[in-house]
Formats: C-alpha cells, sequence, structure tokens
C-alpha cells in the first residue's frame, strides 16, 4: 500500500496502481509509475484486430492517398497504427503517402506526437478537452471533405458533429475492439512503446482477471487506470472496486465510468503518462484527505 511518509519526488511511493492496457502499449507508464514510487500491475482487457471489411478501408485509404479529402481526422493512437500499417501495404511511409495538401487533426497530445513521428505535420489539435468534443469545439467552418477511420465501437458523436458543422464525412471502420487477447491471425500488430530512458523495459506484475479481482478484494490495489471507455466498461466487471481509486484518462472515460456507477476519483488533465501519474497522485491523496475511506 501507499507509503505516507514518501518524498515530495516520489509522489507514489508505495502505492500499487493496475494498468488495464497491454504491455506494449504500457512502458512509457509503467516507467512514469516507478519513477513516481509506484508499483505497476497490468490487467490486458482489451485488444485490437484488422476491420473486418478491409475492402471499404482500402477503397477510403487509396482515396485518400490520391488527395480526395481535404481533412484526416484521427481520434485514437491505434488509428495512427493502422494507416502506417496501410501506407507499408503501399511500399510507402505515411509521409509518402497522404498528400501534403490533405490537412490532419488529432483529438489529443499523444495521437498528434505518432502522427509528427512518422513525418506527418499536425494542422488541428485540441488545446484543452482532448476528446471529440474539445475536437468538435475548434473545428472549423466549411470543412469539407473529412475521411474519418475509426473503431468499430466508436461513438457518432465526432462525426455527426463534423457533419453539423457543414463537413462531408467519410467514416470507417479501421479496427475493431475486442476482450483480450485478440485471436493471433486477426490481431493488430501494435509497435512496443519506448520505455522511455532506461535500458531495460520497466519492469511490471501482469496479472489474470481472477487474480486482479483477488487483490481488489484484499484491499492491495490503490488505483486502476482506465484509458478508454471500453476499458471502464471492462472494468465495471471486476466489480467491486472496494477502496481502489477509479482514475480515467479523459472525459469520455470518466463518463462511461460514471454512467456504470463507478466513482470516478480523478481524470488525467492530459492523456499522456505525466498527466496520469499527477491524476494518481491526486486520487490518493484525496483519499488521505478523506481518512482512507473508499469513495
Amino acid at each position: 500500500m501507499r507509503d505516507k511518509d514518501r518524498p515530495r519526488e516520489r509522489p507514489l511511493a508505495g502505492a500499487r496502481v493496475l494498468i488495464t492496457r497491454s504491455p506494449e502499449r504500457s512502458l512509457a507508464l509503467v516507467d512514469a509509475l516507478q519513477d513516481a514510487g509506484a508499483s505497476a500491475l497490468l490487467l490486458p482487457l482489451i485488444d485490437f484486430e484488422r476491420a473486418p471489411d478491409q475492402h471499404s478501408l482500402d477503397v477510403a485509404c487509396d482515396a485518400l492517398g490520391a488527395g480526395a479529402f481535404d481533412w484526416l481526422v484521427v481520434s485514437s493512437a491505434t488509428t495512427v497504427h493502422v494507416l502506417t500499417a496501410k501506407a507499408a501495404e503501399r511500399g510507402l511511409v505515411p509521409a509518402q503517402w497522404i498528400p501534403a495538401a490533405t490537412r490532419i487533426a488529432a483529438v489529443g497530445a499523444a495521437t498528434r506526437k505518432l502522427l509528427e513521428d512518422r513525418g506527418l505535420a499536425v494542422a488541428l489539435t485540441p488545446a484543452d478537452d482532448q476528446s471529440a468534443a474539445g475536437l468538435l469545439a475548434v473545428w472549423p467552418e466549411a470543412g469539407g471533405k473529412v475521411l474519418l477511420p475509426q473503431a468499430d465501437i466508436a461513438s457518432p458523436r465526432l462525426a455527426e458533429g463534423l457533419s453539423a458543422a457543414g463537413s462531408s464525412v467519410t467514416s470507417v471502420t479501421a479496427y475493431r475492439t475486442v476482450d483480450y487477447p485478440a485471436a493471433a491471425e486477426r490481431r493488430l500488430a501494435i509497435p512496443a512503446e519506448d520505455g522511455g530512458a532506461a535500458l531495460q523495459p520497466p519492469s511490471y506484475a501482469l496479472l489474470t482477471p481472477e487474480s486482479a479481482a483477488a487483490e481488489l478484494a484484499d484491499g492491495r490495489l490503490d488505483a486502476v487506470i482506465a484509458a478508454s471507455p471500453s476499458a471502464a466498461r471492462r472494468i465495471h466487471g471486476l466489480s467491486p472496486l472496494l477502496g481502489c481509486r477509479f482514475v480515467a484518462i479523459g472525459r469520455s472515460t470518466a463518463d462511461q465510468a460514471a454512467a456504470l456507477g463507478i466513482p470516478v476519483a480523478a481524470i488525467a488533465a492530459e492523456p499522456s503518462p505525466a498527466g496520469l501519474v499527477a491524476a494518481v497522485a491526486a486520487a490518493l491523496i484525496a483519499a488521505e484527505d478523506a481518512g482512507g475511506e473508499p469513495p
């Protein structure tokens, strides 16, 4: 459990924090949690598969490469990986494939960084609310023709908002979100994240749903981090969380948790490892101030 006498530079000393993402998508967060003094435990709850309708996705991608769209709207890091794979299928890298005249919008800073790492210029990202609502708030009038590749379970809110703003939107399923693990023959390959400056990847404990439920029942987990609404839905299956604080990566994830009756202890100010560590620290400080009682 958390060490209440922790030094200020290690605000999570003694805390045990559950991350509900796959290892390859968690290394930077694990590294940041450990730097703050926490022990990281991983319980992968969701995974990704290639879209069943590859023909429709390829038609949209061919049109993208031919310059048929004024905007490409990218609403998740996973979409960036799909687009990178589609470029590779064509013998190209994304910067060679996506026309320079096609403006790119990213829903958040993490997605923007992945795009820029691939040599793509990002014209629009919401500064504060890094969500569909935040992007719609800064969307320009007369956006023209828009390609919106998304998960199969994506909310229609973004497509509807873009259409309402006067854009002509082509929505296409880029990938499927499934329970972990995905079928090996359909699993979407996601490259491992940079684990930080360390020469070796950070260490972590990999849990099963059964062992995670036992940790919760024993009161041995201080916080759980949900990085998507679908993760929140699956965390609900582990209920009750008892004294474990639920920390959301953003507003849409928090809204889903609240709809399920899960108390949200904190929402990250930005969807980054540093932002999530700060949110976990805020949640646990608030818990201490409340006398350690479950929310």
